[in-house]
């Protein structure tokens, strides 16, 4: 409260008027020129929100799925210091419309995340995050699909940053819900595969 907030939207490469309208309502808008993918989004908004000081960075996905209302929950916890990283969880909130094959998905994804992070998440692919600054500007995210969102939570780990879970609602929207259906198979092969390929190369 009483702190400035600065609204960023990291356009990655969209070929319809994203851009146009977060200006018009007020956003600054910084736009990838060809499509690099979710990682790299994040890291483009990221970077730039430390380079103008912001105290706090929230990831928050734009495909309608997360209420703004949700922001306090997030920034509560690093606000009283109670720890340096904040995950949003469905489970521990309100999710709605969510397919059975999605939420069987998701849970596995917990155990995966479990596996080889060490990190006991209840929803370990949730875009609802958010970080102090300090934490922000020492995880470094390398993968440029949504293997980020998995490469985070490594990060987190390996850093023995101090986290806590919040709990989120979670909207499954008619767009949400086409463009997974319609990637769902292929995104969790690039995931697998881009996780394994960096684990490797480190």
């Amino acid at each position: 409260r009483g702190q400035p907030v600065e609204i960023i939207v990291a356009d990655d490469g969209s070929s319809d008027d994203t851009s146009l309208k977060a200006r018009a309502a007020g956003a600054l808008v910084l736009r990838h020129v060809v499509n690099r993918g979710y990682g790299a989004a994040l890291g483009t908004g990221t970077d730039y929100a430390l380079s103008i000081g912001a105290q706090y960075i929230i990831h928050f996905d734009a495909d309608g799925q997360f209420v703004a209302s949700d922001v306090p929950k997030l920034l509560e916890p690093l606000q009283k210091q109670q720890a340096q990283v904040v995950f949003g969880s469905r489970f521990l909130g309100i999710t709605i419309n969510i397919p059975l094959v999605r939420k069987a998905i998701l849970k596995a994804a917990i155990i995966f995340t479990w596996v080889f992070s060490g990190l006991k998440l209840t929803d370990a692919q949730n875009g609802f995050r958010a970080f102090t600054a300090n934490a922000a500007r020492q995880i470094n995210i390398k993968q440029d699909g949504k293997a980020a969102t998995s490469e985070i939570i490594d990060e987190v780990a390996r850093l023995k940053f101090d986290y806590v879970e919040v709990p989120v609602t979670v909207y499954y929207t008619d767009y949400s819900l086409n463009k997974a259906k319609a990637n769902s198979i292929f995104d969790i092969w690039r995931i697998v595969r881009d996780l394994f390929v960096g684990k490797i190369i480190k």
